[in-house]
């Protein structure tokens, strides 16, 4: 066989980018080594999901993960270079914070133990990836691989400060709701007394469900519509103040429709019950405006360079 000139060589990650397949077989088998690794963890988090709201988007993300993926695997795998001694780490890391999860378990909520097993868990397939692919298709895969980071359970550390300031803030934010209509009512801390009915804003009227499936929802849109990293960041954060003017939003027509209509709209409508889409919906319609703003001052802070 006839070689090339040294200098003519194509480059060695140019030659394994051709034939890719069996290096995609490889970082799957891994992949699902990791399922049966974490199959523990993963099985409760998937019965979780079944049953209690706050984790029922978990099952999704990876799919949306897996589409961004294929979207962009042309510019992902363009250059393979396997970096082991980037991702050996961080699959080491990934099997150490599963392992202090299982050693401290009687010491952990099973929420605080979910999190720490998950995270293990995407360190795995975050480590895989840069194994197999190197750095460069890492850096062009970075969004969907990080955007697995949805599938870990929020720790208690933090998601109990979290609750409360959603659920203080509902409370302020229907505080003045009220005040600006002018209706009477008395309040003691989180239990406000209307006429002939009395409702509390509870930890379950903090909206911290429909706050992260906000939180992914600006995420994903931040990184389709918007290039620079503070205009996403601003669409995030975004997400707080919108939380509490929707949760307030909820309570005070539930409120005035219990009070003035028929006591059972706050007992047991569908409103009260299912309606959490509906003012949901209004908050994706408030999150709208801005994302086109902050998209039309990306815009013309490109043509101000430009020119």
């Amino acid at each position: 066989m006839t070689e090339l000139p040294l200098g003519k060589r194509p480059p060695a990650s140019r030659v394994q980018a051709r034939h890719p397949a069996l290096r995609h077989i490889a970082f799957a088998g891994f992949v699902a080594a990791g399922v049966l690794l974490y199959w523990g963890p993963l099985v409760k988090l998937s019965r979780l999901s079944m049953h209690n709201e706050l984790y029922s988007h978990f099952l999704l993300i990876p799919f949306v993960s897996l589409f961004f993926l294929y979207v962009q695997h042309t510019r992902c795998f363009e250059v393979i270079q396997p970096a082991r001694r980037w991702g050996l780490p961080v699959i080491l890391t990934g099997i150490a914070v599963m392992v202090a999860g299982y050693q401290f378990r009687s010491h952990l909520s099973p929420n605080d133990f979910l999190s720490l097993c998950l995270t293990g868990m995407v360190c795995w397939i975050n480590g895989g990836f840069l194994w197999f692919y190197g750095q460069k298709a890492y850096r062009e895969a970075l969004f969907p691989l990080l955007f697995l980071v949805f599938t870990i359970p929020i720790p208690d550390i933090v998601l109990e400060p979290v609750v409360r300031l959603l659920q203080v803030g509902s409370a302020h934010a229907v505080n003045g709701a009220f005040t600006m209509i002018g209706i009477p009512y008395f309040r003691d801390d989180m239990v406000f007394q209307l006429s002939g009915i009395t409702i509390e804003v509870a930890k379950e009227c903090s909206g911290i469900r429909s706050s992260l499936i906000l939180v992914i929802t600006s995420t994903i849109a931040g990184y389709m519509f918007l290039e620079s990293a503070w205009r996403r960041i601003v669409l995030i954060l975004a997400i707080i103040p919108l939380t509490i003017f929707k949760n307030a939003l909820r309570i005070t027509t539930l409120s005035l429709l219990a009070s003035y209509v028929d006591p059972h709209w706050i007992t047991g409508s569908w409103l009260h019950r299912s309606g959490g889409i509906v003012f949901f919906l209004i908050a994706l319609a408030v999150l709208a405006p801005l994302l086109w703003y902050l998209k039309r001052s990306e815009i013309r802070t490109h043509e101000a360079t430009n020119i």
